[in-house]
């Protein structure tokens, strides 16, 4: 049987592993061709997996030589627009490691030529295929607590990584924010409208940049959304998913991280006079998913691709969660409020 779908790996560090484990598993996915400016790198990947395809250093040549018609973009986050637009110019759906790329000109460049090629091109954001997160969006989307007005993610973890995270000037935003702020945008089911952001490096930080900060984003839907991270925070961590809790006009939902989300709101009958309401519990509904995480985004995408449709995160989508990212950034830079449309008419002047 030919594979419907041929594949160049762009990147072959130790993420594109999952990348190409997930392709292994497909019957209608080959990979043609892998790609690293370390030829060493792609030998290694192509002997470590078991794959009998040609290595290159070089995207453009390994899409003609190969025939590929899709690329997994697994590169350095400044490579991603590189590598993605040569991808579409040479008619290949591209799916893409976060960020969408560096800049908020790159971006944009991104989201146009794929609308002038008529090629998909996604970005991975993993942490929106967890059956916990959908059973939160749920709850909200389906008007359990009513009418939200509040949205807060606390983030805390004190990770010594080690290498360049330690000399970035702002760690935490560049390289996990993201995370969170897609995950905003999923649960509330809004955009951004605005943001300030104070970032800061508090005692005892082994960061050389600010790795800490505190965002209040105002959310197309009129919602606040307020994010409080550390990646300095050493002691009672919380979850890689965050800790949120979101409160509406009959109740509130809440959900840690780690368990499954619920909400209580308020009971039935008359309360009128108590000066503490009582409230009934509403557990979250998990959704059934064949796989999570990484190959839950994959699985979409490529869902999508079959389908004709868009993928959830389709670039002239993701495209608001990476203008947050740079829009906080500007927050922090300048002390001021800023505009998120102003961030994406401006492309040039933003930039990580």
């Amino acid at each position: 049987m030919t594979a419907k779908y041929k594949v160049v790996v762009a990147g072959c560090g130790g993420m594109a592993n999952t990348w190409v484990d997930y392709a292994a598993g497909r019957e209608d996915t080959e990979i043609v061709g892998l790609v690293d400016i370390k030829k060493e790198a792609a030998l290694a990947m192509a002997e470590r997996k078991s794959l009998n395809c040609p290595v290159f250093t070089d995207v453009k040549e390994a899409i003609q030589a190969s025939g590929a018609n899709l690329v997994f973009d697994v590169t350095i986050p400044s490579s991603h627009h590189g590598v993605s637009s040569t991808a579409l110019e040479l008619g290949c759906d591209v799916f893409a490691e976060k960020p969408l790329a560096e800049t908020m000109e790159d971006c944009l460049d991104i989201v146009r030529r794929s609308a002038r090629t008529g090629r998909t091109h996604a970005v991975m954001q993993n942490r929106r295929y967890d059956p916990r997160i959908r059973a939160f969006r749920k709850l909200i989307a389906e008007g359990t607590i009513g009418r939200t007005g509040f949205i807060g993610a606390d983030f805390f973890i004190g990770a010594h990584f080690g290498g360049f995270r330690e000399a970035m000037a702002s760690p935490l935003l560049l390289d996990m924010a993201i995370h969170t702020f897609d995950q905003a945008r999923l649960i509330t089911g809004a955009n951004p409208v605005s943001v300030y952001c104070h970032e800061f490096n508090p005692p005892g930080s082994w960061y050389e940049g600010n790795a800490m900060a505190i965002c209040i984003f105002e959310m197309s839907d009129g919602t606040v959304f307020n994010y409080r991270g550390s990646w300095c925070a050493e002691g009672m961590p919380t979850s890689w998913e965050a800790s949120w809790r979101v409160t509406g006009e009959k109740g509130t939902a809440v959900w840690d991280g780690h368990g499954e989300p619920y909400a209580e709101v308020v009971a039935e009958g008359d309360q009128d006079g108590k000066f503490i309401r009582e409230y009934t519990r509403v557990p979250g509904v998990l959704d059934s998913m064949r796989n999570t995480f990484h190959h839950g985004c994959l699985d979409e995408m490529f869902a999508a691709l079959e389908a004709g449709r868009k993928p959830e995160t389709d670039c002239s989508d993701n495209i608001y969660s990476m203008a947050m990212v740079l829009a906080a950034l500007e927050s922090a830079k300048t002390g001021s409020k800023v505009l998120i449309r102003e961030v994406m008419e401006a492309g040039p002047a933003v930039q990580a």
